[in-house]
């Protein structure tokens, strides 16, 4: 039953209580009688009442002592004495023990209402603030255990910038336990330093209080603990008010960013280093180089750029494999290091460049620095497993000094002369001179571009591939490749790609290659049935010149329709430089054969500064993470860490995960457990001639 209109009438009077039972029901009242004292107590303890009639005699007992004892049991119950005896000490005893109101009988119909009505809007007004009281103290449980939860710490304050609060993080960061802080000023618990200088700096609770402002401060201070330890934290201060809008005290949020800070550092370190050697990259060495071209403009200094290209490393990287050439570069940058001087820049540009930037030198000094380098390269002699090498260097030399038209310019002149000495014949210097110029570019072009043209003459290129299985082996019952362009010289013996391929990108010729690969892809799949049955998807590669050809997308439109190839079977693979370095094309391509129903692979995924901010814009269906982060990953945990972290990041926005460079079981059972989707490396399956084999996978 409702209590709101439930009444307890308490009289032994028979045709009273008939009566009352009656008008009460007509208006919308119900009613339950009770006779007697015990059995009005016993409906009390029983029943949810709010309202009761209680006639000041219950036959020999006095109905004032039974409203006391009634409001024992239910302190919320409202009595309302009624009487056919007027007496105003009664009443005044009856209101003094808890009654509601006193009535006489014959009770008047409209007092007795109006009196039942002030009643239940009592009961109803008390319901509803409990109601209100119950829902606040919700608010404020939960609040409780939200503050209690969050890794950012807070503290409160009155106006006087005395802790008020601390949440458990707040303690954990301070080395402050709240029972003790509370009633001290902010800045003696939250002491703020510079990270440069350690010069304290001014808390921002005052200034918020004083400004009545919300101050939001990004840039990281050192929080000094009370046992003299230090974090990083970034702080935000707002002032609280009353509901006057007046300033009474304020809130401190203090988030510890040591750790993020840490790994900003790794990840700023590992963009601008070549995780390999630890040299400074291509990319950092050409901002220095930036660095000392503006400095020559203003006061005049000369400068020396040496491009060091190694001579014989394919050789060991052909015969040993990428972990025999990786210790070789190991090697001989620890020997390159013990002759860098504090003007020197020494950086790895790519495979087996390096490049060496020796400020405030002569060209003469320069000169002397190269030999040194030549002769650590040609005294140096590496060993691996029963094999010993040879290895020579050939080095280009360009000075900088006010002369230098463009920075564009100095690399280009270094390469031209570190060719230039190639062409001599190895293991020499040559240094850049302008008059040269011409002959020396031309001599270098010429060169690559010859060999490459007469091996589409002489149809010296040939397509490998290289397995990709699904980790779990779901996916293995069909194959999935990566196709391989190789290219054989007029001995018929194979070129390393990594000896034509840069030159090829160079001197604009990758177009050219991509063509013929695709061309030549689609022909053997084509013209082989069981080979394009047993394909579940194959790979092709795709330079950013090829991306940027607006006429390649109807190219391969023009082969998928003269072709039994389906779209569905062949994915595109680009770098994730090359798509960003071409972003605007890169997603006209991408787009146009996504309709198609192609699918696409982003490589060298994670190589990038911007990998993930410009992932969300790409449609692609596959990321492969670079391969410098997977082979080190079972011995370097930053490696690990960044496989994983974007095998979560890719899976998260409905990418396939693909690792390359797997080369060992170790690094494969991580990956397994990592949940990443594909492998691909030597410890899978070595590349392969395309074709018969792959037809009988």
């Amino acid at each position: 039953m409702n209590a709101i209109n439930k009444i307890l009438i308490i009289d032994d009077d028979a045709d009273y209580v008939e009566a009352q039972q009656e008008f009460l029901q007509d208006n919308g009242y119900r009613t339950i009688v009770a006779r007697s004292e015990a059995e009005a107590k016993q409906i009390i303890l029983s029943d949810d009442i709010h309202v009761s009639l209680v006639d000041i005699r219950l036959g020999k007992e006095y109905g004032v002592s039974l409203v006391h004892e009634l409001k024992e049991i239910k302190p919320d119950l409202i009595c309302i004495m009624v009487t056919a005896y007027v007496s105003l000490p009664a009443a005044v005893d009856a209101i003094k023990q808890g009654a509601f109101e006193y009535l006489a009988k014959p009770i008047n119909p409209e007092s007795l209402l109006a009196t039942l009505e002030r009643a239940f809007t009592l009961i109803k007004a008390h319901n509803e603030r409990d109601i209100a009281r119950e829902a606040l103290q919700r608010e404020q449980d939960r609040a409780q255990v939200t503050l209690d939860a969050i890794a950012d710490g807070v503290i409160s304050t009155d106006v006087n910038a005395r802790v008020e609060y601390m949440n458990p993080a707040a303690e954990r960061m301070t080395g402050w336990m709240l029972g003790i802080a509370r009633g001290i000023s902010i800045d003696k618990i939250v002491c703020l330093r510079n990270e440069e200088n350690e010069k304290v700096v001014d808390n921002p609770v005052y200034k918020c209080m004083r400004e009545q402002l919300t101050l939001d401060i990004p840039k990281s201070v050192l929080l000094m603990r009370s046992d003299g330890a230090s974090i990083c934290v970034e702080h935000s201060a707002a002032p609280l008010r009353d509901t006057r809008h007046n300033i009474k005290g304020s809130v401190l949020v203090l988030r510890d960013v040591t750790e993020a800070k840490k790994l900003a550092e790794r990840i700023s370190y590992q963009a601008q280093h070549d995780s390999l050697t630890g040299l400074i990259n291509r990319m950092e060495f050409e901002d220095r180089l930036n660095r000392v071209f503006r400095a020559v403009k203003s006061n005049s200094t000369t400068n020396v750029l040496l491009y060091i290209d190694l001579d014989q490393f394919k050789v060991v990287n052909d015969t040993c494999g990428h972990v025999a050439g990786d210790e070789l570069l190991c090697q001989l940058t620890a020997l390159f290091s013990q002759n860098i001087k504090n003007n020197m820049t020494l950086g790895r540009l790519g495979g087996d460049e390096f490049g060496l930037l020796v400020e405030n030198s002569t060209l003469e000094q320069a000169y002397e620095i190269a030999e040194k380098i030549l002769r650590v390269c040609n005294d140096f002699r590496f060993n691996w497993q029963d094999k010993t090498f040879t290895i020579g260097a050939s080095i280009g030399m360009v000075s900088i000094d006010s002369e230098t038209i463009k920075v564009s310019d100095i690399l280009i002149q270094a390469d031209t002369a570190c060719y230039t000495a190639k062409d001599m014949g190895r293991n020499r210097i040559h240094v850049y001179q302008l008059g040269d110029i011409d002959s020396q570019k031309r001599h270098g072009e010429m060169q690559w571009v010859s060999k490459i043209n007469k091996a589409f003459e002489d149809d010296r290129f040939c397509l490998f591939c290289q397995s990709i299985i699904a980790i779990d082996g779901s996916e293995n019952d069909k194959a999935h490749y990566e196709l391989l362009v190789r290219m054989r010289d007029e001995d018929g013996l194979l070129i390393p790609p990594g000896a034509f391929i840069a030159a090829a990108e160079r001197y604009n010729l990758m177009i050219n290659i991509d063509r013929w690969v695709v061309k030549t892809a689609f022909s053997i799949l084509t013209e082989d049935k069981p080979l394009l049955d047993n394909l579940a998807l194959c790979t092709i590669n795709l330079s950013g010149q090829t991306l940027s050809d607006q006429d390649f997308a109807r190219y391969i439109n023009d082969l998928f329709d003269n072709s039994p190839v389906p779209p569905s079977k062949i994915c595109f693979e680009v770098t994730e430089t090359a798509a960003i370095s071409n972003l605007k094309n890169a997603m006209h391509f991408l787009h146009q054969l996504k309709l198609k129903g192609c699918m696409f692979a982003l490589d060298d995924f994670g190589s990038g500064l911007s990998s993930f901010a410009y992932l969300k814009n790409l449609p692609v269906d596959y990321l492969k993470i670079d391969g410098s982060f997977v082979k080190d990953m079972a011995t370097d945990p930053i490696d690990c860490a960044m496989v994983k972290s974007i095998n979560d990041v890719g899976h998260v926005m409905g990418k396939k995960i693909i690792a390359e460079f797997v080369e060992n079981q170790e690094i494969l059972h991580m990956l397994q457990e990592m949940g990443v989707d594909y492998a691909q490396g030597y410890g899978i399956s070595k590349p392969e001639a395309f074709g018969e084999k792959q037809r009988r996978h």
